[in-house]
């Protein structure tokens, strides 16, 4: 038996399962642990426990595609699942999270929110009628942070679209006295400065891609120990600077190129990921134009 001790708990309780077991758990999403997602964490946890407030704080998380806003939500989310309260059969929804179209309108919004809540959906109805319904369930819900992915898809509208939008966001978390949370790339930032109000009201935090650094250094050791292989990986720095350059320090590239590298030990049964691994790897397609 293989004494996991270079490994999270996770990976460890794998360790002795078949290859395609291992493998499969390699390709599956998972979530890993290291101190700026963690501070990020924080800071959602602390919107999630603010007290009901007229002009409740928020928070807008920049960052290039890639930087793991997404996984930071659905993290945060089930930290604070809906809970049902088994006495009233009514269910609290602390965290509720939409991702805006290509060109939202209100119509939209309200129909995503109502969704996202497992509600019905009336296509005739108006306008008014969605945002009286919505709002009943949000409030009913008690619904303290409303999550906005993708919000630099406000840009594909024109300025009097844009405007209404970041009004309608506003007028949610005024009515509910709840938090919002915006994601985007760095355009979000002039689609949210649009609305100065609103664009106050959010603290700003920005994912920036990966430097070698100590920081690029916990984040891949914390990848590396959620790696289901039997012997531990140490990369010396030659090997983070190469592989902080093919993945241009995108974190979901980190992510792809560490979980090949596994499959690949696993295979070979080398069962560990060195620098000589980092230094010949090589992007799926390149490989396929290779043996062509």
């Amino acid at each position: 038996m293989i004494e996991p001790s270079h490994l999270a708990p996770g990976a460890a309780a794998l360790i002795n399962a078949p290859d395609h077991v291992r493998i499969r758990a390699i390709r599956s999403d998972r979530w890993v642990g290291f101190g700026r997602a963690r501070r990020v964490l924080q800071y959602l946890d602390a919107l999630c426990d603010h007290p009901p407030s007229t002009r409740p704080p928020g928070l807008a998380i920049y960052g290039h595609s890639g930087m793991g806003k997404t996984m930071l939500v659905e993290k945060f989310r089930r930290d604070h699942p809906p809970v049902v309260d088994r006495n009233t059969g009514c269910e609290t929804v602390p965290i509720l999270a939409i991702t805006l179209t290509s060109r939202p309108t209100e119509r939209r919004i309200y129909g995503q929110l109502l969704m996202a809540l497992g509600a019905s959906v009336n296509e005739r109805a108006t306008l008014m009628d969605l945002e009286i319904r919505t709002m009943l369930l949000l409030k009913n819900c008690n619904v303290r942070v409303l999550v906005f992915d993708e919000v630099h898809n406000l840009l594909a509208g024109n300025p009097r679209e844009q405007r209404v939008i970041l009004q309608l966001m506003r007028y949610l978390s005024n009515e509910l006295k709840a938090s919002l949370v915006c994601l985007g790339v760095m355009d979000a930032r002039d689609a949210i400065a649009g609305d100065t109000q609103l664009s106050r009201r959010l603290d700003q935090i920005v994912l920036p891609r990966w430097k070698v650094d100590e920081e690029f250094h916990e984040f891949v050791g914390a990848v590396l120990r959620s790696l289901p292989i039997k012997q531990p990986s140490a990369l010396s720095s030659q090997g983070l600077r190469h592989l902080a350059r093919i993945s241009d320090g995108v974190t979901a590239r980190v992510f792809s190129i560490l979980n090949e590298l596994a499959i690949e030990a696993i295979r070979a049964v080398t069962e560990r990921i060195t620098d000589e691994d980092i230094e010949s790897w090589k992007p799926a397609l390149e490989k396929e134009t290779m043996f062509a």
